[in-house]
C-alpha cells in the first residue's frame, strides 16, 4: 500500500485547555495523534511532517508557498498516493485555494483540521484525520484538485467555505453542495467539481493585493489610502449583485487610473456578481471603469487568485477571463 504524508500546520485539532491560561494552546504533539488513531485503523503506512505549531490566523500567503514546498516533495515521490494537510479551520480555506491554484499534480491533496479541541467532549479531530487519510488512499480522488474533508464530507477547494463558528459541519459548498462523502470505509463521489480549469501557476504571490468589505454609506478613503500606500490590486466584496455606494466611485476611477487591478465580487454567502445595474456605483457602471467581475468567488480567495495572477505576470485581458 502506497504511504500517505501527514503535513501538520498546527490549529485546534493540536489544542487542549490549559488551566493556567483559560484557554485552548497548541498541546498535541503530531506523533500523539497518530498514535491515537492507530488504535482504530490499520494504517500503518503514514509518514508525519512538522511544518508549523500555528493557530490558522498565523498563517500566512508566504507560509502557504513555503506549504507548497513541502508538499510537491511527497508528491513527486512514487511511493505516496498524497498528502493530507492538518490545518486550523479559519484561514483553512484559503490555504487550500492558495494550494489549489498552483496545484501541478493530479495525486489528491487534503485539507482537513478539527473545530474541538482535544479537551472537549465531541473531540471531532481524529475521525477527520482518518476520513482525509481515506480519500487520499481512494484512487478516484486522483485529479479532483485540493479537496477539504471534514465531518465526513468532500468539498473542492474551489468552492468550499466555513459558514459557522462552532459547527461541526461548518465547512459546506453552499451553492453546490459536497463532492461526496466518506460512509465507514467507502469514499463516495457524487459529481465533479464546477471549476476545471488547469491553471498551471507558480507559486507565489504579490501582496500588494488588499481585501474591503462595502458596506452601506462607505466612501472611496480606505480605496485612497491603499492607492497611495501602492497596491496593486484591490478586492472589492460589494453589495448584492456587485454595486457599492455612489461615494466610493471617484476613488475607484482615481485607482484605475493610476493602473490599479479592481475586482468585484458579492458579500452574499451565494450567487455570482454580474454587470445588472446601470447607476452610479451599479455593476455597469464598475465595468465602465475598469473594473473586473469576480463571479462567485468569495473575497478571500478572490484576493489570493489575483495575487497570484500578478505575480506570475497574467496580462489583465487573461486576468478578466480567469474571474469570469
Amino acid at each position: 500500500m502506497q504511504k500517505v504524508a501527514l503535513i501538520f500546520t498546527g490549529g485546534t485539532i493540536a489544542m487542549k485547555v490549559n488551566s493556567k491560561l483559560q484557554g485552548a494552546v497548541p498541546s498535541v504533539t503530531p506523533d500523539e495523534i497518530v498514535s491515537s488513531i492507530a488504535a482504530y485503523t490499520p494504517y500503518e503506512n503514514l509518514e508525519t511532517y512538522e511544518f508549523s505549531k500555528l493557530p490558522s490566523p498565523s498563517i500566512t500567503p508566504a507560509k502557504m508557498h513555503e506549504l507548497k514546498t513541502i508538499i510537491d516533495g511527497y508528491l513527486e515521490n512514487e511511493a505516496f498516493a498524497g498528502v493530507v494537510v492538518v490545518h486550523g479551520t479559519d484561514t483553512l480555506e484559503e490555504t487550500a485555494f492558495y494550494l489549489d491554484i498552483v496545484a501541478n499534480s493530479n495525486k489528491p491533496v487534503v485539507l482537513t483540521g478539527s473545530m474541538k479541541n482535544a479537551s472537549e467532549l465531541g473531540y471531532d479531530g481524529l475521525t477527520n484525520l482518518v476520513s482525509s487519510i481515506k480519500v487520499v488512499l481512494e484512487p478516484t480522488s486522483r485529479g479532483k484538485g485540493v479537496l477539504v474533508v471534514m465531518n465526513y464530507a468532500i468539498n473542492a477547494a474551489w468552492e468550499v467555505t466555513k459558514t459557522h463558528t462552532l459547527n461541526l459541519d461548518t465547512f459546506q459548498s453552499v451553492e453546490f453542495g459536497p463532492l461526496g462523502i466518506i460512509d465507514d470505509d467507502d469514499v463516495i463521489y457524487f459529481r465533479e467539481r464546477t471549476q476545471r480549469k488547469q491553471l498551471s501557476f507558480k507559486s507565489g504571490f504579490n501582496n500588494d493585493v488588499h481585501l474591503l468589505k462595502v458596506y452601506a454609506g462607505m466612501g472611496g478613503e480606505l480605496i485612497d489610502a491603499l492607492v497611495e500606500s501602492g497596491a496593486q490590486g484591490i478586492v472589492l466584496e460589494a453589495l448584492g449583485r456587485g454595486n457599492v455606494p455612489a461615494p466610493m466611485m471617484d476613488a475607484i476611477k482615481n485607482a484605475r487610473r493610476k493602473g490599479v487591478e479592481i475586482i468585484i465580487v458579492s458579500r452574499c454567502i451565494g450567487g455570482r456578481v454580474l454587470d445588472t445595474y446601470g447607476y452610479l456605483g451599479g455593476g455597469k457602471d464598475l465595468v465602465r471603469q475598469g473594473c473586473m467581475m469576480g463571479g462567485n468567488l468569495s473575497g478571500p480567495k478572490a484576493r489570493l487568485l489575483l495575487m497570484v495572477a500578478l505575480e506570475n505576470g497574467i496580462q489583465r485581458e487573461e486576468i478578466e477571463r480567469l474571474f469570469a
